[in-house]
């Protein structure tokens, strides 16, 4: 498997966009609190979370496009349950339901880190360290509040056992540990 320090280089060697480097950061924090949480290997899941949109500047985003093509790009580096999580995070591509613990995280983590951006925006500081887990189960409730982030992804959360509030708290912990790092 990929060593962190190379994940990163490879991310950065294909993404451009900060505000996506900083996403996909905010996703590998995501993913190891997760694996932390149901005994899954850290350095597995955090690097699927940093590497999940590898490909969306190669693919522009295309929803069909989009996951299949970083399987190729990172074939590999990672493990196939990982590789696949990353393809299914974007179901569109594929026509198929996400099924495994893994898919159901990454498709949960990776979409919470948005919706946790998004909440620290509208504080008056726009820091991560102001939000509160009540204000963000509070704003998944609230349909056109960063109307993109798909509502249904996050709630995947309760497939694999971790109830909604809980995950909420466990996401934003995962930020606000690295909230440097993110600049929030």
């Amino acid at each position: 498997m990929i060593s962190r320090e190379n994940a990163y280089k490879l991310l950065n060697q294909y993404i451009q966009n900060a505000n996506m480097i900083k996403h996909s950061v905010a996703s590998e924090a995501v993913l190891r609190a997760i694996a932390r949480k149901l005994d899954n290997d850290q350095e597995e899941w955090g690097i699927a979370g940093l590497l999940h949109d590898i490909d969306v500047e190669v693919t522009h985003a295309d929803p069909f496009k989009h996951g299949p093509h970083a399987a190729v790009m990172l074939d590999g580096l990672l493990s196939p349950e990982a590789i696949d999580a990353i393809v299914m995070h974007n179901e569109m591509a594929t026509g198929k339901e996400r099924t495994t613990v893994f898919q159901h995280a990454l498709a949960a983590g990776e979409t919470i880190t948005g919706l946790i951006m998004a909440t620290a925006m509208v504080y008056p500081d726009r820091k991560l360290a102001s939000v509160k887990t009540k204000s963000i189960t509070k704003r998944m409730k609230e349909k056109a509040f960063a109307a993109s982030v798909k509502r249904e992804n996050i709630l995947e959360c309760e497939l694999i056992g971790i109830p909604i509030n809980d995950f909420a708290e466990m996401a934003l912990a995962a930020m606000q540990e690295i909230s440097d790092e993110l600049g929030f």
